[in-house]
């Protein structure tokens, strides 16, 4: 629900509602403020317990959202130094499956670096995975071919083994990528945060204190669920995954192979 929102949507959202929560609370308690000996005390006990009940929910939320991106950053690593050792490996075949499949390498490396910029089980990801998976056919067409033209060399055993790493490592890839947090836990974090920001700005309103703090903590209540929310989103927002490992990878290949062909 909340993925398939632009990041501006996403950010107006969770701005209304949180902003909207705690001026509706403030309000309130200004209303009732004339019985504040009387609720003074049991809407002081009820918002504390529900702000700690929000923070533990807060901090598991960000917790699954960073272990999903730091898994997203390990799979884009490992996959492009899986390629990186296909690459070096199609070197030593022979001819012709070795120009053929340097060439078809580049086209996948090239692939590769598009996934990171397209959202997750959107149509363009779908493409390029297919696309990816034409590569890959193609590729273990011509490493049969290396693998039946010298059946007792270890070049084309070597490159087989890394060739089957790299279409792996393209699956996990992929399945990181959609690996997102449930989007009940990122409705029970924003709907139990403006519930609590409403009651502490309730209970500050109340008391007749300022206006300030209640807003300092609606703004860090604020920027914790975009932080949350954006670490989920890998190719969009403010925090991407970073593609300097492919894209380092994809300027090796411009350069003539390193190993001469046998």
């Amino acid at each position: 629900m909340f993925f398939s929102l632009d990041s501006w949507q996403l950010a107006a959202i969770i701005l209304a509602i949180v902003g909207g929560a705690t001026l509706a609370g403030f309000a309130g308690g200004r209303y009732l403020r004339e019985h504040s000996a009387v609720l003074r005390e049991p809407y002081g006990v009820l918002q504390a317990a529900l702000l700690g009940v929000v923070g533990l929910i807060l901090a598991f939320g960000l917790s699954l959202a960073v272990d999903r991106y730091q898994n997203r950053r390990a799979a884009l690593v490992e996959e492009s130094n899986a390629i990186g050792t296909t690459y070096l490996r199609a070197q030593l075949i022979a001819e012709p499956q070795r120009s053929e499949s340097l060439a078809l390498l580049r086209r996948y490396a090239t692939l590769a670096l598009r996934v990171t910029h397209e959202v997750p089980q959107s149509d363009a990801m779908r493409r390029t995975s297919a696309q990816e998976g034409i590569v890959q056919r193609r590729l273990w067409r011509l490493a049969g071919q290396a693998m039946a033209g010298a059946p007792v060399a270890s070049a084309p055993r070597l490159y087989v083994d890394s060739l089957n790493s790299t279409i792996d490592q393209q699956s996990v890839r992929l399945s990181a990528l959609a690996n997102r947090v449930p989007s009940a836990v990122l409705a029970v974090e924003l709907i139990g945060a403006a519930v609590a920001l409403g009651l502490l700005a309730m209970h500050i309103s109340l008391l007749g204190r300022g206006f300030l703090p209640m807003l300092a903590a609606a703004a860090l209540v604020t920027m914790l669920l975009l932080v949350t929310f954006d670490l989920d989103r890998p190719t969009r927002g403010l925090i991407e995954v970073p593609d300097a490992p492919l894209k380092a990878l994809r300027a090796s290949m411009v350069l003539p192979p390193a190993a001469a062909g046998p």
